[in-house]
């Protein structure tokens, strides 16, 4: 097929499909055990049953096509058959219906009776086989269904004899692949096939011998093309169409005239007072279509093909962007289709008109109850500002509750600040009208994360930092709420596990408090560096302080590591205008755990970035693409405080000056004189490199990191590549002519250059990456959305739904925005044609 036709097409939608629905009953496989003895004693009617023969009872087959809980045809046998050897029908059965008038949830109750006396039947198995699969795909080809022992098959959607069972056997396994090799997706090698199909042969017989099951084969009808399921095109009278009529005589200003006069700075604003107040007409419109009489009947209510594609496009809308009065309306309408559907809730609740009691009664106490689990981006979503009721934000934080420990630490900076959203955080609320259907309660949140920090003292250690935090900030208000929510976790921790844990958190406070003290006491001296690293040494030294060996507490930067010391003669300080602390922990293990300490910088974007990169990391080896990412842990500790773990590496700008180039450093470290094509580097750290490589060039990318230059870039000596210092993210950029893509000509050179395989490599993990990341866009938005109050430099005042939406091209197809990131990373080469660029990018990669 050609593929730039984009005529062309590989599948088939059912409602083109206007013949009979047809299957064929093949065998049953399996063995039958008759009774026991002592079964047939008990029930002696036992001896009349078919499987107590010596020879192959006389099994039947019976079929019946099942919808929505109800029959659309009569049941179908199948015809007599003594069989010899084994129960092999091989019988078509023909219902009276077409595949085009079916429904999407048409199943198949199968059964499978044997003689129980004259006149009497008793069920062998029964099985249930739904006709589209997960997709929306009509089933073809062999399938082996799973009889259900002595059950009739179930015809209800939640059947309780459904054909597949939720474990899988290795005969399971290895007809899924001859499946695969039926339908030409495995390739096909005649001699091979012979004797995989041979030991397959034995496999199953070998398993058929031990397995208790039995399983009935069937056989569909196949077809040129995947057949989709769709409906018939609905008349225009359709009672399910709900499109509101356009008016057709008012034109929008074309883009050009709107955009010059919004930035004209010699036109004048008016401001109209009645734009804030509610619309009349529009109120009294809203009323009539959303009317409390239409309820019943919007219970049954399913929508069209073309509106049910009019819904997708909705639910796949990014979190930001506003629904339109018609959409709402469309929304609500379609409020309990949308139900079973867990991306609809979020879009559902903005449909809702909050000032309307009676909305907000059926929106949060019926449809809300019974609404499917909901994702965690959605979850994370419906704690944002914009959401008041607290019986909503309750709901979200019941699906939290399921993330493991892990997963919660991930989005705990962005929880704690959630809290500042919640009712009891605001000293507005005696201010609300009692009359309001809207609930300001306690929705839980709270409770929920000191009781899995109580639980969990690593993620509790977490918590207790991010509180801190918060408490020494200024606003007075939120000053007040988190001090209580401190103090509600202590009681808890004591209740918990004593005091002595309790304990070990006041002590670590302690130690970053005398070392933020000393930190500030070297950066406010004008002793020289040297005079300052004296001084530090002499305090850690000093056995007053108690630094050289303490008690075991956790570190505060990483609570799984215990410390008992700080080994003084090892500690520095850098050279840099705050003059941060170098300083090496002594472990209990006996290792040491080096740690940079800083005092007067405001760490907090620092730990943001640095938690989004683990997030990224964590999508991308869920999809099982390894980028050997290196998030070292930063914890800030204060507004103008904190500390973060310190890699053993050099700058780009330092390797350059000692080795010349990338190449020869990591020659220097991990040579291979014997690689072939590794530029006498082992392979495995070259390959570090490049995935190091393109795992950053994605991650800051997407966050929009600026001032990237050759001291702020740095290679471990294993290969490993990593970023530092993030005083500038989502765009903002000191520099002139920013990249979008930040490669850097050091970096390509490392690979072996632009025309190297190991470059085009790089290409490849940054597009996947680029890809699996994209999927994940709602989760990185909603994260960011969250500390959009938490006073970070970058994300204060500005548009961060839009600045990361446009980086992640979500208004293109995947296909579309693969090219458009390759063209930024193209424009970033250094090979590029253009002169003037390739000058402004050399400026920008200077100090």
């Amino acid at each position: 097929m050609d593929k730039d036709n984009k005529e062309d097409f590989t599948f088939g939608r059912s409602s083109d499909l206007k013949v009979p629905v047809a299957f064929r009953i093949s065998s049953l496989e399996g063995t039958r055990r008759p009774k026991s003895y002592t079964e047939i004693i008990e029930k002696p009617e036992l001896k009349l049953h078919g499987l107590q023969s010596s020879t192959l009872s006389d099994l039947y087959v019976v079929c019946q096509l099942m919808a929505d809980n109800k029959p659309l045809t009569i049941p179908f046998r199948t015809s007599f058959k003594a069989f010899k050897n084994g129960y092999t029908w091989n019988e078509w059965i023909t219902f009276p219906i077409r595949y085009c008038d079916l429904p999407v949830s048409s199943q198949v109750t199968i059964t499978v009776w044997d003689i129980a006396g004259p006149r009497a039947a008793v069920p062998v198995g029964g099985s249930t086989f739904r006709l589209f699969g997960k997709k929306w795909t009509l089933r073809r080809g062999k399938h082996r269904l799973l009889l259900w022992a002595d059950q009739e098959a179930d015809g209800s959607i939640e059947t309780s004899t459904p054909s597949k069972s939720g474990n899988r056997d290795e005969m399971g396994r290895l007809e899924k692949l001859v499946k695969k090799h039926e339908r030409g997706d495995l390739p096909k090698s005649e001699w091979l096939d012979k004797m995989v199909f041979r030991k397959m042969s034995e496999i199953h017989a070998a398993e058929a011998e031990k397995s208790n099951n039995l399983y009935l084969y069937i056989d569909l009808p196949r077809f040129d093309f995947p057949v989709i399921f769709s409906e018939l095109d609905a008349t225009p009278s359709a009672s399910t169409s709900s499109t509101v009529p356009v008016p057709t005589h008012v034109s929008p200003a074309p883009p050009s005239i709107s955009t010059s006069f919004a930035g004209d700075p010699y036109l004048w604003a008016v401001l109209d007072p009645d734009v804030p107040r509610d619309n009349p007409v529009e109120d009294k419109h809203r009323r009539l279509v959303r009317s409390h009489r239409s309820s019943p009947y919007d219970r049954e209510l399913k929508p069209n093909t073309k509106i049910r594609d009019d819904l997708g496009v909705i639910l796949n809308y990014a979190p930001s962007q506003p629904l339109t009065s018609e959409e709402k309306d469309l929304i609500w309408k379609f409020r309990f289709y949308l139900s079973r559907d867990k991306r609809g809730l979020t879009k559902f609740l903005k449909s809702v008109t909050w000032r309307d009691p009676s909305e907000v009664k059926q929106a949060v106490e019926e449809l809300l109850p019974q609404w499917t689990e909901i994702d965690t981006d959605d979850a994370l979503e419906l704690l944002g500002p914009t959401t008041v009721d607290s019986r909503v934000r309750a709901f979200a934080v019941k699906q939290l509750a399921q993330a493991d420990d892990d997963e919660l630490t991930l989005y705990l900076l962005q929880l704690v600040q959630a809290l500042k959203f919640e009712s009891t955080a605001s000293d507005q609320r005696s201010a609300r009208s009692t009359a309001s259907a809207i609930s300001y309660d306690d929705s839980g949140l709270a409770d929920f994360l000191i009781s899995r920090a109580v639980e969990n003292p690593i993620l509790g250690n977490r918590l207790f930092w991010y509180l801190t935090v918060e408490v020494a900030l200024e606003d007075r208000t939120m000053k007040k709420m988190y001090t209580k929510v401190t103090w509600n976790l202590m009681q808890r921790i004591v209740e918990h596990s004593g005091k002595d844990r309790r304990d070990r958190i006041r002590r670590q406070a302690e130690l970053v408090d005398t070392l933020a003290k000393r930190a500030k006491e070297l950066r406010t001296s004008k002793d020289p560096r040297p005079k300052k690293i004296e001084k530090l040494r002499a305090f850690l030294a000093d056995s007053k302080n108690n630094f050289v060996s303490m008690p075991p507490i956790p570190l505060p930067l990483n609570a799984n590591i215990e410390v008992t010391g700080i080994i003084a003669d090892k500690s520095t300080v850098f050279k840099s205008n705050l003059y941060p602390l170098l300083l090496y922990f002594a472990c209990a293990d006996g290792s040491e755990f080096p740690v940079i300490f800083k005092d007067g910088d405001d760490l907090r974007q620092d730990q943001l970035v640095i938690q989004l990169f683990t997030l990224m990391d964590r999508l991308l080896r869920q999809e099982n693409l390894d980028l050997k990412l290196t998030p070292y842990p930063v914890l800030a500790t204060g507004p103008q405080q904190g500390m973060m773990q310190f890699v053993p590496s050099k700058t780009i700008s330092a390797i350059v000056g000692e080795n010349g180039t990338l190449l020869n450093y990591m020659r220097a470290h991990y040579p291979d004189e014997g690689s072939v094509g590794t530029y006498g580097v082992e392979p495995g750290v070259i390959d570090t490199f490049i995935r190091s490589c393109a795992g950053y060039c994605v991650v800051t990318y997407l966050l929009g990191v600026g001032d990237r230059h050759l001291d702020n870039l740095l290679v471990a000596p294993d290969g490993h590549f990593f970023h530092v210092d993030f005083g500038f993210i989502l765009g903002r950029d000191p520099k002139p002519f920013p990249p979008a893509v930040k490669v850097c000509k050091e970096m390509i050179d490392g690979m072996g250059g632009a025309q190297s395989v190991h470059y085009a490599r790089f290409k490849n993990f940054c597009f996947t990456a680029f890809s699996i990341l994209r999927k994940n866009a709602n989760l990185l938005l909603n994260l960011v959305t969250l500390m959009v109050d938490a006073n970070i430099p970058d994300i204060k005042d500005r548009n961060v739904h839009e600045l990361i939406q446009d980086k992640f091209l979500l208004d293109l197809d995947e296909e579309e925005a693969i090219k458009h990131f390759e063209a930024l990373l193209n424009e970033t080469s250094y090979f590029t044609k253009v002169v003037d660029r390739f000058h402004d990018l050399a400026q920008y990669w200077r100090r």
